[in-house]
Formats: structure tokens, sequence, C-alpha cells
């Protein structure tokens, strides 16, 4: 599982087995889980994120969106 370092108290990542899926990433804080969108970016799926905190994980999100596509591209280049 790839990870983005992105600074803060959430996990950042990707699975290796999702290359047939549009780019996203997948954040994580203790047992709950999120998954958004890249490009643009938007909330594909929340498991126990309240809304205030999916706000506050979507700035980063879009601020790193660059960085999280570019690892998604070099994760996935020739599959």
């Amino acid at each position: 599982m790839p990870a983005i370092k992105i600074p803060g108290p959430y996990e950042f990542a990707f699975f290796s087995n999702e290359a047939g899926e549009s780019p996203h990433v997948h954040v994580a804080r203790e047992k709950k889980k999120c998954k958004f969108w890249i490009s643009p970016v938007g909330l594909a799926s929340n498991r126990g994120f309240a809304i205030h905190e999916l706000r506050k994980i979507e700035k980063p999100v879009k601020e790193h969106e660059d960085e999280i596509q570019a690892a998604w591209d070099s994760h996935f280049a020739g599959r």
C-alpha cells in the first residue's frame, strides 16, 4: 500500500490493486476511513468521519493534489 507523506494526523495511501479505478486516495485515522477522488477532488466514500472532519481532510487533499496524482501515476506506470 503506497503511502503519501502529508503532515497531520491522517494517513494517506492507495492500494496497488486499484489500477483500474480513477485516481484517488484513501485517508485513515484510528478506525475511520474515507476515500477522495483526485482531479477534481471529491468525496467518494466515508466510514466514520464526521462532516466537519471530512472538510478538514479535503483541504490537504486539494493542497497536495499534484503530489498525490504524481505518486499514483508513478506507481501504476506501465500497468
